[in-house]
Formats: C-alpha cells, structure tokens, sequence
C-alpha cells in the first residue's frame, strides 16, 4: 500500500462506527441472528470499505393500517438506517395476492389488485413516521415477480425441495388434521426468494414467524451465486390483553395513527409487567436502561406508574409530536390519577362466552358488577347504574342495559360509588 492511500483507508472505516458498537445497538431486542458471526463479517467488511450493507424489510400490504406490532421490524430497519446502511423497504404488492401461509390455519382468500394498491399507499404514509423518507429506498416486488414467465417459475422449484417445505410447521399442521394446502401457498417462499435476489441483499428483517421464509430466501440467493443473507428475526410485541399478539382483528392493538390521547390511554392500560418488553421493542432506551428502571422499580424508589407515563409519552410523542405528547399525558392525569387511583385497585377479569348480554359475546353492566361483587343484587347493581354512580373509563354510564363486547380484549377502570375501584380485564 502507497503512503497516499492510507488516509483513504481511514476515511473509509470512519464513515461507520467500530463494528462493536453497531452490533450492540442492532442487537438490542432481537430474537435471533442467523447466524451473528457472518453479520459481524458483513459489518467488518463494510467498515473497511465504506459500502453500507443492504438491509430489506418486505411486508405484503394486506390490510390498510399500520399498529405498534408492525414498528417492531420496521424500528430494526431504522436501526440500521442510524448506521449508516441501505434500508430498503419492500412492498410485496405481488406476493400479497398470494398470501402469506405463517401461521393461518387454513388457505388465505387472494386479495384483488385494487385491494393492494390501496394498502400499499397508506402503508407508506405511516412507515415514513419511522423511516428517514429520503434515504429509504421503496421498491414494490411485482418490478420482477410480475415479469416472470413458467419456465422462470418452474426453474425456480427446482431449486428447493419439497420435503424441506414441508417441515414448515404450519403445513406440517394442516396436514395432520387433514386440511388442503393449496400449490401457490408453496410458492410463496420461492417467489419472496426472489426479492432476495433481486435485491441482493446482506440482511433481511422478520418477525419470528417469519424465520422459515428468511433462511428460504437465504439458501435461494446461495442457489443464484450470492453470498446468502443474514436473517435477524425480532419477537412478536404481545398485545393489550398481556396474552395474545397484537392483533387488529383480536382488538388488542394500538394503531400509529390513533388520536393521540387514545394511545396514550392504551399503553397505560397494560400491565405493569408487560410495560418491560414495551420498552424494550418500541423505544430506543438501551438494555441498561431497562434493567436499571426495573431494578428501581422493584426497589421500591420508581412507582411503576411514572415508568409507565413515560412509555406511553415516548410512543405518543414519535407517532404525533412533543406537544400532543405532553397535551394526552395531561388530559390522562386529570381523568384518571387526579381522582386517585389507588395503585393496589384489585383487578377483576371477564372472559369471552361466560356471559351473555343481547347477544352471544356480550354481558349487560348490570350483570358484570354483579359476577364481580361490585353490587350484592341485580337489582342493586341497575339502582346504581341508574343513579350515575358507576363509570367505565371515566365516563358515567346511567343505562343498566349498557353492554361490555367481550370479543374486545381490553383493561377499563369502573367505579362503583365513592370508593369501589377496579380495574375490569376483558379476556
């Protein structure tokens, strides 16, 4: 090496940072690596050479909205924007017709062309709330998907066999209990592959569900002479009800573009435990951080209420501004801890199809106060009720017949009189 090129080796690894500080920041709440030591390789080379990595996210736009379990991945993929690297988003504009077989039970209903292009434009006003707008680059995979010809397709299977699709444990399922795998849903693995491809990408995000696709896509780069991608995976951010993953369709979600007060009283509905992985998914605070604020906590010196207000601050605040932020942590402090919210308010649980209302999914008032010993009598509990002595949420409610949908999982605060508090789970 000539005395004058040294300096240009320097500048080069100085346009990222030492490959164990970037480790450390990429690896904060992820599942798994697949596997870490060819990323830090990756790293290390694209230190020394000055070329950021290529790091894809594609997500199929299947419904039109966005929630905070679809920010987990894209958060990673803003991670590695901080860096310094290529983050490109994939919109499978192609593949959603398809449908994606993760986890679905059954074979999923093709969505129309329409249908996509609708999702696909409103999935881009909300990712930009995370992503730096103008150093994403988008790309749409019907740009190669939508060019293929049979003999591209059937090139394609014979690249993968079909033994090792079938160890997927979702199709493994179905063929127990004997229900139809339609061929296109085995396609679907084989044409993502080709965004890999296409892309020529160094790392490709997914949530944990999505692991058997990502080292799909990897083997199939191999098959076309690259070098295979890195799979990082992120967890499944469970939702409101502290069971199940958030789900619009389950109700248990927080969408990115609720009214901000909304959000915010979401988040603070959560319990204390699930607060932690909040923090750690959907914030930028450091690992340490977390431990220090739970060891605080658990100490005794930090309410876990004041750790909470600032999650859900922090979420408000990314998704709509610092005033909004500061308006909805207010508005919450006024309708609810103003009026002294005991922090032991005993909590109470009602669970889908043990009560019926008007229908088949919903319990009256009247009847819930009374399975929860909030009232010693039917009638006692629609006296109260009528008298505008219990609230749900803050808000009186004066109609006995007033019903709770149980198919919503959720936390409300009832009152009942003056001094009958509780926190009601919806199961």
């Amino acid at each position: 090496m000539t005395q004058g090129a040294k300096p240009k080796v320097e500048m080069t690894e100085h346009k990222f940072k030492p490959v164990e500080e970037q480790l450390a920041y990429i690896k904060k709440g992820v599942a798994e690596i697949i596997p870490e030591p060819e990323l830090v390789a990756k790293l290390e080379a694209s230190r020394r050479s000055g070329k950021p990595l290529r790091v894809y996210l594609g997500v199929d736009p299947t419904a039109p909205d966005l929630h905070l379990g679809h920010t987990v991945v894209l958060r990673k993929l803003k991670h590695f924007q901080d860096l310094g690297h290529t983050a490109v988003f994939l919109i499978g504009d192609f593949s959603a017709m398809i449908g994606d077989p993760t986890g679905v039970s059954e074979t999923r209903p093709p969505l129309t062309r329409e249908q996509v292009d609708g999702n696909a434009k409103t999935y881009l006003e909300q990712v930009y709330k995370i992503l730096d707008r103008e150093n994403t680059e988008v790309r749409y995979n019907s740009e190669w998907l939508s060019k293929m010809h049979a003999e591209d397709v059937v090139r394609l299977c014979g690249r993968y066999q079909l033994a090792r699709m079938l160890e997927r444990e979702d199709f493994r399922s179905r063929l127990r209990n004997n229900q139809p795998i339609s061929v296109h849903e085995l396609l679907y693995p084989l044409l993502t592959a080709c965004d890999a491809v296409e892309l020529k990408s160094d790392v490709e995000l997914g949530a944990t569900e999505q692991k058997f696709n990502l080292l799909i896509h990897r083997d199939i780069q191999r098959e076309y002479g690259l070098a295979g991608q890195v799979a990082l995976t992120m967890p499944i951010l469970v939702g409101l009800d502290g069971q199940r993953k958030m789900s619009k369709s389950l109700g248990n979600y927080v969408g990115i573009t609720e009214e901000s007060y909304e959000m915010f009283k979401k988040i603070m509905s959560i319990s204390d435990s699930l607060m932690w992985s909040y923090l750690e998914l959907l914030t930028d605070r450091t690992a340490d951080e977390v431990r220090s604020l739970q060891q605080n906590v658990q100490a005794g010196t930090t309410h876990p209420k004041q750790v909470k207000v600032s999650l859900a601050s922090q979420i408000v605040r990314d998704f709509h501004g610092e005033q909004a932020a500061r308006k909805a942590a207010s508005s919450w402090e006024r309708q609810f801890s103003d009026r002294q919210v005991p922090d032991d308010a005993p909590v109470k649980t009602l669970s889908k199809g043990s009560y019926v209302g008007s229908e088949q999914g919903k319990v009256y008032l009247s009847r819930a106060l009374l399975q929860i010993a909030a009232a010693p009598s039917r009638a006692e509990a629609e006296r109260l009720i009528k008298h505008g002595a219990v609230e749900l949420d803050g808000a009186v409610i004066k109609d006995p017949r007033h019903e709770i949908d149980l198919n919503v999982p959720r936390r409300y605060l009832l009152r009942v009189g003056k001094k009958n508090i509780f926190y009601l789970d919806v199961r």
